[in-house]
């Protein structure tokens, strides 16, 4: 295969209530099969949303603040979880249709939540992968990953992998994901920025293959929705109102190839972005530049990448 539809739902999570979210992401994520695409991805934590809190709401980050405790036992009441029933029918959707999800979701590990972006695939387990480095607030709310959930899935056309908003800063992350292989890499972002879209064109361009950018739409309002659709919490409803009322999330989105430049965009506002790639430019792009191979130096650089999982506890019947 040479040719390989793809889509980008850029649309608006419902904030905090998940299982609202996951029956918003199976009708889009349906819609864009629909639309011939075999692989859709969303954006950041589309499954429970963008904590906007963190940076937008004054207060937030205080000690003992009573909004910011009640939204992290929300968060916590509301997150997914390992072999989650909830996800079975996105998991079903890949199954019937051959085609591959990413999507983000807010994870919970026994007391922790993580930054997840999930990959469903045909007849297999999901693909998680937990953000390494959450940045700045959001270590507020989520854990760090670790080295066992950095790997691509391996499709019939190609390998696809992600990493999360500012890992693509990371550039120890980008050489070990170059080093997999990807011939498609989703790049999940809150919203895409223009900093966001020279990080994704980039990672394109040195790891010669296609980017899915993806970003969210989220604005105040959307947060008021969620919280009633959990039940409601007057102290996290009080630290929404002190959130400014313009849209914070715009969206965004864009498909970069192999050569950086933009095969497609979107504008700002919910839009399903689609487009179709030809893969042969990603072996062509090796011509000129292999990161992983011709182009790098391993007698001067060496990276050891640890994929173990870490959970901190080890219980032996020694």
């Amino acid at each position: 295969m040479t040719k390989l539809n793809v889509a980008i739902c850029q649309a608006a999570p419902i904030p905090l209530a998940i299982d609202h979210g996951i029956a918003k992401a199976v009708k889009l994520a349906r819609e864009a099969i629909e639309g011939g695409a075999q692989l859709v991805a969303f954006g950041e934590t589309f499954l429970g949303g963008y904590p906007l809190w963190l940076d937008e709401a004054p207060g937030a980050a205080l000690w003992d603040h009573p909004g910011s405790k009640a939204l992290h036992r929300i968060l916590l009441e509301q997150a997914v979880v390992a072999n989650d029933e909830r996800l079975l029918p996105l998991q079903e959707l890949c199954d019937e249709s051959g085609a591959v999800i990413s999507i983000g979701a807010h994870e919970r590990v026994r007391q922790s939540l993580y930054n997840n972006q999930m990959t469903f695939r045909t007849g297999l387990p999901v693909l998680d992968h937990r953000k390494l480095v959450p940045t700045h607030g959001e270590r507020l709310v989520w854990m760090r990953g670790d080295g066992s959930t950095l790997g691509t899935h391996q499709a019939e056309w190609g390998r696809v992998g992600s990493l999360i908003c500012w890992e693509h800063w990371m550039p120890l992350a980008r050489a070990a994901m170059h080093n997999l292989g990807e011939s498609v890499h989703v790049a999940a972002w809150p919203t895409v920025r223009e900093p966001y879209a020279l990080a994704s064109r980039h990672y394109a361009m040195e790891g010669r293959c296609f980017v899915l950018a993806a970003g969210l739409v989220q604005a105040r309002d959307d947060l008021f929705d969620g919280l009633e659709r959990v039940g409601g919490n007057a102290d996290a409803h009080e630290l929404f109102e002190a959130i400014g009322a313009d849209a914070l999330n715009r969206g965004g989105s864009l498909i970069a190839a192999p050569d950086a430049r933009v095969v497609a965009q979107a504008g700002e506002g919910e839009a399903m972005l689609f487009a179709e790639l030809d893969l042969s430019e990603v072996e062509e792009g090796l011509a000129s530049l292999d990161s992983d191979g011709h182009y790098a130096r391993p007698d001067v650089f060496e990276l050891r990448v640890d994929t173990r999982a870490k959970p901190g506890v080890d219980w032996t019947d020694d």
